[in-house]
């Protein structure tokens, strides 16, 4: 049930933003997250290129998902990496995962653009039109889509933030408690409830099937 929902929130994002025109689209192996952006504070610009081709895609669905409106969450996807790339130099590692540091950085631009934009409640049906382009990108139909949004809009502020960081951006419990600033076992819970309330109100349709 758990990855059914993860696509169908992947789904709902709409498309991802395509990776930066002339950076390395293949990462070695060896090369995690943290590793690159070492190595961009260190001033690596082929390490910055494949930092953003590996985060670009969480980022913009966790944007996506607490924003609702596709051309808002790609502004806030390239606002977010120019704060990242501002803020590099002042980057320390301190045993915590970069991507939880970066996460903060997208969601207090989120909420600074919700408080900015009070009349775009996030993933409200009402504000995000299916757009014919993006609809050959979704794998669920139109109809789940809106329905899927409207379950989720009637979640706890916590709940819409926690299921954001754990599916859209695939961050885990740990990673997306220092984001939130809670612990590890409070966002587990909040995911938990929020799962069985999406259960709840949707009975299975469509996410069930996993489309």
């Amino acid at each position: 049930m758990n990855a059914a929902i993860a696509q169908a929130l992947r789904d709902a994002a709409l498309r991802e933003p395509r990776a930066a025109a002339g950076t390395t689209a293949r990462t070695d192996a060896d090369a995690g997250v943290d590793e690159l952006a070492r190595a961009a504070v260190a001033g690596d610009i082929d390490a910055l290129g494949r930092l953003y081709d590996q985060l670009v895609g969480p980022v913009y669905r966790y944007v996506a998902l607490r924003v609702g409106r596709r051309e808002d969450a790609e502004d806030l996807t390239q606002l977010v990496f120019e704060r990242i790339v501002a803020s590099l130099p002042r980057y320390r590692h301190n045993g915590r995962p970069f991507e939880a540091w970066a996460f903060r950085i997208a969601r207090n631009a989120v909420i600074d653009h919700r408080r900015r934009n009070r009349a775009h409640e996030p993933l409200d049906p009402t504000n995000e039109p299916i757009h014919a382009d993006g609809v050959e990108a979704l794998t669920v139909r139109g109809e789940e889509i809106r329905e899927l949004r409207q379950a989720i809009a009637g979640l706890t502020a916590d709940q819409q933030e926690a299921l954001a960081l754990r599916y859209g951006a695939g961050l885990s419990a740990e990673e997306a408690a220092l984001v939130m600033g809670r612990r590890a076992g409070t966002i587990r819970g909040l995911t938990f409830r929020a799962i069985g309330a999406l259960r709840r109100q949707l009975g299975g349709r469509g996410l069930e099937n996993g489309r």
